[in-house]
């Protein structure tokens, strides 16, 4: 005789709100090592892409948008001549130091080497 298994939504852990916005920023390619290099210091558009290897310009472009809608980065026109653009992290972009240097320390100790 089967047992009748009664299904409890309660009972179900679901994904919390605060991660799964984190990720939606965070776990697109490219976006951390993008953060990571402007925790140092403001950096002009080509300096970011030749930090940041594999990257395209259009990608690169693309990511700093999206940074800068998510509140994280802005971008600064320096007038120049010659005009340049220049990208810093806002206030809450600098407030993820902490966690991307915690993360970059347990990859350090929990993930393999990557391939050579």
């Amino acid at each position: 005789m089967a047992v009748e298994q009664v299904h409890d939504p309660e009972a179900c852990k679901g994904v919390d709100d605060g991660i799964t916005r984190v990720f939606q920023v965070l776990g697109k390619r490219w976006n951390g090592p993008i953060l990571s290099v402007l925790l140092d210091q403001p950096t002009h558009f080509a300096s970011l892409r030749r930090a940041v290897p594999g990257i395209s310009e259009r990608m690169l472009s693309d990511r700093l948008a999206e940074l800068a809608a998510a509140g994280l980065v802005v971008r600064e026109v320096d007038e120049g001549p010659p005009l340049r653009v220049s990208y810093r992290l806002t206030a809450s972009g600098a407030a993820l130091e902490p966690s991307l240097k915690a993360l970059r320390e347990w990859a350090q100790e929990h993930l393999p080497d990557a391939p050579c």
